[in-house]
């Protein structure tokens, strides 16, 4: 088989930002990360929610002394607003299990110190010039995106304290779930043929993370890859058959992580069938994807059903490849950007979709529901690409790689559509279970 052609034109969307719409944009994420806590009582915003995440306000002023930074800071070339705030809002000096006992900003204090930020940004945003490569923060507004996107993912974090709260804390008002449903069925799945494919991105188009970068060729073997992702119907299955207590469901490691946690049961399932969300409790729903596994737990499901976890080029190139025109897609669907009909993404919804309910959102392969609904577990280790360069600080992505953490693909009901993309990776530790996440199944083929 020949090698696929180069990428097609790119979307072009960061060239063709003006800054006007670059205002609008950082004026609406944060409009919703207030929206998110409208309701949220002061004190459960100051609350150590659970040790794995940080007080709800420490997040508001990390949002903002984040944006000082990059924005009036590095791209504008200010001076520090509050010199004194760095350190307590230095995400990779204060692990999470410590930043209840820092001296963070209070609620009307955090509000204040976001105002003050953003009034300095949009000052550097008036002089700054989008149209000169060598500014590398602000050409094709580099910097102005990944401030955006760094909002957008403390928003699904903030969800993910939420929803560790106790029942209650919060009540979100829900939005309806879109999706239609498809006609595939929980286990199906599809042939994906050898060959080559590009994996990852280049900076010629929209903003990317330096670890989707760069673009590059992965010849895959052929395999097979679940249709949908797996379901709490087919989970409740390998845990009727004791999937849970059968140790050659998992490896070495797993079961050590399951005994060590006395884990029987997805995070927010109770031990009479049903699922906390929030402040609602409520019977497991066998047609939504199962979701808040670890990737042991999802492992130990794939292992017992004769199947196993896909590697993250198997996962992007059945979201990503069209083998018909040769060439790489932005999104499962093509292109064009997140609409209600093709993923559940945006949040508002505050829970899943049922599996397959994206026929429009499905892969040239024919695959569901790979943006949105729940992250995806992959069998791979975090790490760099071929020619991997740190931009513009290697504490987002490189500072993370080796085989401690494992890639999820695909966003969540909890993500923003602006963040997410067919090259976007996530990753976490492989016993973490309170981010949005699911899997789906591959298999050699």
């Amino acid at each position: 088989m020949s090698p696929p052609a180069t990428q097609t034109t790119p979307r072009g969307g960061a060239a063709a930002l003006s800054k006007e719409r670059c205002a609008e944009l950082l004026a609406e994420a944060r409009a919703r990360t207030l929206q998110l806590i409208d309701g949220v009582s002061e004190e459960d915003l100051d609350r150590v929610h659970d040790p794995l995440m940080s007080p709800l306000v420490w997040d508001l002023g990390h949002i903002a002394a984040f944006e000082d930074l990059w924005l009036c800071q590095r791209a504008g070339g200010l001076e520090p607003l509050h010199e004194d705030l760095a350190i307590v809002y230095d995400a990779s000096e204060t692990p999470r299990v410590d930043r209840g006992d820092l001296p963070y900003l209070r609620h009307a204090g955090a509000l204040d110190y976001m105002a003050e930020v953003r009034d300095r940004a949009l000052g550097v945003l008036e002089r700054v010039d989008f149209d000169d490569p060598s500014d590398r923060l602000n050409h094709r507004a580099f910097v102005w995106q990944m401030l955006m996107q760094h909002e957008h993912q403390h928003n699904d974090t903030m969800l993910q304290t939420l929803m560790l709260a106790e029942k209650g804390t919060y009540a979100p008002r829900r939005r309806e779930a879109p999706g239609d449903g498809a006609e595939a069925r929980p286990g199906e799945m599809v042939r994906i043929d050898a060959g080559p494919f590009l994996m990852g991105a280049d900076l010629s188009g929209e903003f990317t993370y330096d670890n989707e970068r760069p673009l590059h060729e992965v010849d895959v073997p052929a395999f097979d890859i679940d249709v949908l992702p797996v379901t709490n119907g087919q989970f409740a299955e390998f845990m009727a058959d004791g999937g849970y207590a059968r140790r050659s469901n998992w490896s070495p490691e797993g079961w050590a992580w399951r005994e060590a946690e006395g884990v029987t049961r997805p995070f927010y399932w109770t031990a009479d069938g049903m699922e906390r969300s929030f402040e609602r409790l409520a019977e497991v729903d066998p047609s939504l994807p199962v979701m808040y596994v670890s990737w042991h737990e999802a492992q130990a499901f794939a292992r017992w059903a004769g199947r196993r976890l896909p590697t993250e080029a198997e996962w992007e190139k059945a979201a990503s490849w069209d083998p018909d025109g040769g060439r790489k897609l932005w999104f499962p669907w093509g292109d064009s950007d997140p609409t209600p009909d093709v993923a559940n993404l945006d949040q508002l919804a505050f829970g899943p979709a049922p599996a397959g309910a994206f026929p429009a959102g499905a892969s040239p392969y024919g695959v569901f529901g790979m943006i949105g609904d729940a992250w995806e577990w992959t069998s791979t280790s975090f790490g760099g690409y071929p020619g991997f360069e740190a931009f513009p600080y290697p504490q987002y992505s490189e500072v993370f790689f080796g085989n401690e953490y494992r890639v999820l693909r695909g966003g969540s009901w909890a993500t923003r559509p602006l963040v997410i993309r067919n090259t976007f990776r996530n990753w976490d530790f492989p016993g973490r279970r309170q981010i949005h996440c699911g899997f789906r199944c591959a298999r050699d083929s």
